[in-house]
């Protein structure tokens, strides 16, 4: 049996994830307010006060687990390493293991959006001719050290075929 990837993400992704689940939260609650406000100031439904209630608490259940637990779970679980022929990576709640073969690969880019990028972190991607494997929130430096070798590692792959 294989052992597990060594390499880890960055400690900062579990705020960075922190801030992508805030938004969504935010805006629910808001649509959830605005139609509570559109029920009882134009709309005059008979709905019973258990109905919009039952809601908020499960906004505020639903948002607590995807700002504060699944974040550092994510965290936790996400590995990788790079090889010579592939590399592995290994994420999710369940065990979800992948290895892209260098000899696969297509392309590896870097991107950062304004969030990561304060952060000072980046997510590489790894492009096959079927999908798209992500290494989010490394450090920005780590981050184009892993592309630059990926890079070489799959130039090299096809030099060999």
């Amino acid at each position: 049996m294989r052992r597990k990837p060594s390499h880890h993400l960055a400690k900062e992704a579990i705020q960075v994830w922190r801030i992508y689940a805030v938004i969504p939260s935010f805006f629910f609650l808001c649509f959830c307010i605005a139609a509570l406000i559109l029920n009882q100031k134009v709309l005059h439904l008979s709905v019973s006060q258990w109905i919009p209630l039952s809601i908020i608490l499960a906004w505020l259940i639903l948002s607590l687990l995807a700002i504060f637990v699944i974040p550092k779970v994510k965290w936790a679980r996400w590995s990788y390493e790079v090889f010579e022929q592939e590399v592995d990576l290994q994420r999710g709640l369940i065990i979800k293991r992948t290895l892209v073969p260098m000899i696969r690969v297509q392309h590896v880019d870097t991107k950062q959006g304004p969030i990561l990028k304060k952060f000072g972190l980046a997510t590489v991607t790894i492009s096959t001719a079927a999908t798209k494997h992500e290494i989010p929130a490394l450090r920005e430096e780590e981050a184009y050290e892993l592309r630059d070798r990926i890079s070489v590692l799959a130039r090299v792959d096809e030099e060999d075929v």
